[in-house]
């Protein structure tokens, strides 16, 4: 029988990639006056694979609940209260979305401007 699911390894990295991470990128998106929209797209797509392995952890963490002998294991990570634990990275996964579309659309505007600008009337 394993030990308790708040002492393994999936455990800290959930806690990284669903906390520190993140907010360490708003932070960083923030207080830059100046940022390029390559660096906006890394971040997006950064928060999108970060919500991509806040779900294998989570799950991967329920598996070792189950198997655990603790009782608030079970409750945490193999119980109804999991599901707020998935929030975290649909709304991760929404955010990262949303940056990506937003440089998409902006380029795409600039680039339909650009058309317009070349073409005669």
């Amino acid at each position: 029988m394993m030990g308790s699911a708040f002492l393994e390894l999936e455990f800290f990295a959930l806690v990284i990639f669903s906390l520190i991470l993140p907010i360490g990128i708003y932070f960083y998106l923030l207080t830059r006056n100046k940022i390029s929209r390559h660096r906006v797209t890394w971040f997006g797509f950064m928060m999108i694979a970060m919500s991509g392995v806040d779900l294998y952890l989570l799950q991967r963490l329920r598996e070792i609940a189950r198997v655990s002998g603790s009782q608030v294991d079970d409750r945490v990570f193999a119980s109804e209260v999991s599901i707020a634990l998935y929030l975290l990275p649909a709304i991760f996964a929404g955010i990262g979305v949303n940056v990506v579309s937003h440089i998409l659309i902006d380029h795409l505007k600039k680039a339909e401007d650009k058309f317009t600008e070349d073409e005669p009337s």
